[in-house]
């Protein structure tokens, strides 16, 4: 059933995904003031080592998307996308490091809580990460 949500939320997120350079904008959704849209960045999957007593036990892969919560910042996080991955990746690095293991379940609240906290202080104008897809696997 998980793997299901998974997929139907990558699938919903692959629809709405922007082509490059451009924001993508669905209607409706709620959240925000009156009739904005949601624009949305996708970026590639991150992989980083989970290391545990100086060995690496495993690896962590995440997919996010950046909704930028209008036109602007959508644009603004697109040019900046390479600053905002280096941000994604010392994240992930750190949330592995406190969080990860190969032998259970991704704290998935947790990671997005410190994706949302490192990318905001990166870029401000950002609304809020997205996360399409998260697993830890065991090496």
């Amino acid at each position: 059933m998980l793997r299901n949500r998974s997929l139907a939320a990558l699938a919903l997120t692959t629809a709405l995904v922007p082509l490059p350079g451009s924001g993508a904008r669905a209607s409706g959704g709620g959240g925000g003031a009156g009739a904005g849209g949601v624009f949305l960045v996708p970026m590639d999957e991150v992989t980083v080592p989970i290391i545990d007593a100086d060995r690496v036990q495993g690896a962590l892969r995440f997919k996010i998307v950046l909704d930028g919560g209008n036109a602007e910042a959508a644009h603004k996080a697109t040019e900046e996308l390479p600053m905002l991955r280096a941000a994604t990746v010392a994240a992930g690095l750190e949330f592995a490091r406190l969080n990860a293991s190969g032998l259970r379940a991704v704290d998935a609240e947790q990671l997005d809580h410190d994706l949302t906290t490192a990318l905001k202080s990166a870029e401000p104008a950002l609304s809020r990460v997205l996360i399409v897809e998260v697993a830890a696997t065991r090496s």
